[in-house]
């Protein structure tokens, strides 16, 4: 059986389409540019192959099609990373490089076994065309084997210009061009895509934050002395002494000229003293000052990252930042405070979520996530002004964003107690429920952990559990990034405090997932997996499933050789196993329990010392039995 031409040409064309916005990147410079070049040239020269399948017209038969679909995946994944690293922060890049460098080498791989899925050798095309695809297999073999070389030059650089109060313009220099971070326009994008991480961070970004915010202020500080160039005379060194700074014009309000003391973000990404946008968006205006777009929505987010480098500069250069009074919009809404955000713009962005077009939709969502994670003034403000019953209606949008946006909002509404049931009473459980199941992996995990959360209410335990979130966690446990592992473990664990929910997780499956993960150590899911499995033998049938699934070997071993907490709760499964059961009491005496509960009565903690003694009793009772019977 053939495919019609028009399938065929279809994914052909889709794939020439992927290789050609590739190649789009091959001009990229820097340390970027270096890791991505070779991976973005080789794969542009697999364009030839696919073109002349189209013009030929080549018939793929049913078994040769797979192979291009795992190419086109390849391809759209290898896209997806080029727009990561080329549009996010290139310092928190070359902070992390280790981790991107392995990006793209797992790329090569992904690409390298797609290639060895497409029967090229098969296909009728041309032999230049074929040995051409064959010498560029042979070459993305070459490169998922070989080891990546580490850059000296740029450690070295980084290293003195992070630790050296002072560092040599010649050094810095060379850094800011190996980042392509010596132009104003460039650091003011680096600056935005630095506070965009920075609000997206999930746990604690201090100490990358102040890293890269000292970086980029000395990076700003060199491209403005390369821009003045002053007069070096004698004369003119002197008099430069007694003259006032000259304040960097990535630091000046566009509207004002002035020195930014606020620095807000409006939609399109500019930067503005908070003042200033205020009083041309009073005066009816749309658009944003400096691009002249439409502005999306009126919100007005802070720039921390700015904010905290003319700090740092005001303090370099020996000048006072006066505070500024507008900095901090207060509106009593019931008593409380909102730090960032007013009633207005709320209640503007509540409007959005309930009449805007999918894409205003998304956006106020996109805030309202943003301004909840920020403090608790913020969250108070926000529920308070109705904005709840709006997110739980757009967790079914059909926008996968909007929708990542919306759970994420209730997550940080969630973390005030206050909220709790008023997310609940808005009827969220079975919508979060249900993102849990089908949202994106981003989406599914912010789920689970705002399930979590509503889940420290007792009430909410039964009602999470009744609504299906056992089973939708446990596939995320399989299923899930390293994080949402964490997520959805965190949750079952908590809802597993309820006993009804017991019995629904074991009947769920979840022992033979979490004994996996025992097994595999660096996983980094053991600490999680044994204190499920430790509140799961409290109950019978957990018990039962958790012997069936051939676990005491792994537990003896853990008692051996596991941390204290974690020798505690596999001491305590097992005596819980083991208890009037004198078969898994021998199958835990023939792996050696004994030796490694001697070992913890100890050394161990004050509970696991008690279980292991009791254990050891129980032992020694079944070998005097054995010797007794010995003729």
């Amino acid at each position: 059986m053939v495919l019609t031409n028009c399938s065929h040409e279809e994914l052909m064309t889709r794939i020439v389409d992927s290789i050609k916005e590739i190649s789009g990147f091959s001009s990229s410079r820097g340390f970027i540019g270096r890791i991505q070049g070779d991976l973005v040239r080789r794969i542009t020269l697999l364009s030839p192959f696919f073109e002349e399948l189209i013009d030929v017209n080549v018939e793929l038969k049913d078994d040769q099609i797979p192979g291009f679909e795992v190419m086109s995946i390849a391809l759209d994944s290898s896209l997806e990373l080029f727009r990561s690293v080329n549009g996010g922060s290139k310092l928190f890049q070359v902070f992390d490089r280790g981790s991107v460098v392995q990006k793209f080498r797992d790329m090569t791989v992904e690409i390298e076994a797609a290639l060895s899925q497409v029967s090229y050798d098969k296909i009728d095309v041309s032999e230049e065309v074929r040995e051409q695809v064959e010498l560029l297999h042979s070459q993305f073999k070459r490169a998922k084997e070989r080891g990546d070389e580490s850059d000296v030059q740029l450690s070295h650089d980084l290293d003195i210009v992070e630790n050296v109060m002072d560092p040599d313009p010649k050094i810095l220099k060379r850094l800011s061009q190996e980042l392509q971070l010596s132009t104003i326009d460039e650091l003011k994008k680096e600056s935005h895509a630095i506070h965009e991480y920075f609000l997206s961070y999930d746990g604690d970004p201090d100490d990358y934050f102040q890293r890269m915010s000292s970086l980029l202020k000395k990076l700003v500080d060199c491209a403005t002395m390369e821009s003045s160039e002053p007069d070096t005379s004698t004369g003119n060194r002197i008099i430069s002494r007694h003259r006032s700074p000259v304040i960097p014009e990535y630091f000046r309000c566009p509207i004002s000229l002035e020195l930014m003391k606020d620095p807000v973000i409006v939609s399109t990404g500019q930067t503005y003293e908070r003042s200033s946008i205020q009083k041309w968006l009073d005066a009816g205006h749309k658009t944003c000052p400096k691009s002249q777009e439409t502005l999306l929505h009126a919100g007005l987010t802070p720039n921390y990252v700015l904010k905290s480098l003319i700090a740092l500069w005001c303090e370099s250069n020996g000048i006072e930042l006066p505070q500024n009074q507008g900095s901090c919009r207060t509106t009593k809404l019931g008593g409380s405070s909102s730090s960032d955000c007013d009633r207005a713009f709320v209640l503007y962005l509540l409007d959005k979520l309930d009449n805007g077009t999918t894409e205003q939709q998304r956006a106020a969502a996109g805030e309202l996530r943003l301004l909840a994670k920020r403090n608790v003034d913020n969250r108070v403000c926000i529920a308070e002004a109705g904005a709840i019953p709006f997110l739980v209606d757009l967790l079914s949008s059909p926008d996968p964003r909007t929708q990542e946006h919306s759970v994420t909002a209730l997550l940080n509404l969630s973390i005030n107690e206050g909220n709790k049931g008023a997310i609940v009473d808005a009827g969220a459980i079975t919508d979060i429920v249900e993102v849990l199941r089908n949202g994106s992996m981003e989406a599914r995990e912010n789920a689970a952990a705002t399930l979590f959360s509503l889940s420290v209410i007792d009430e909410n335990k039964v009602a999470i559990g009744a609504a299906g979130a056992i089973q939708a966690l446990i596939s995320l446990l399989e299923e899930g990034t390293r994080r949402g592992k964490k997520d959805a473990a965190t949750a079952i664990f908590n809802l597993c405090i309820y006993q009804g929910n017991k019995s629904r997780a074991v009947k769920g499956g979840i022992v033979d997932p979490l004994t996996r993960l025992l097994k595999d150590a660096g996983g980094g899911m053991v600490d999680e997996a044994l204190a499920i499995l430790a509140i799961l033998s409290t109950n019978q049938e957990g018990k039962a499933a958790i012997a069936e699934a051939d676990s005491i070997p792994v537990l003896v071993d853990i008692i051996r050789t596991g941390s204290p907490r974690n020798r505690e709760n596999a001491a305590a499964i097992l005596w819980y196993l083991c208890i009037g059961n004198m078969e898994r009491l021998n199958v835990a005496r023939e792996v050696g329990a004994d030796i490694a509960l001697k070992e913890l009565t100890e050394n161990g903690t004050d509970r696991a010392k008690r279980k292991a003694a009791s254990l050891l009793e129980l032992i020694q009772q079944i070998e005097g039995v054995v010797v007794s019977n010995v003729p």
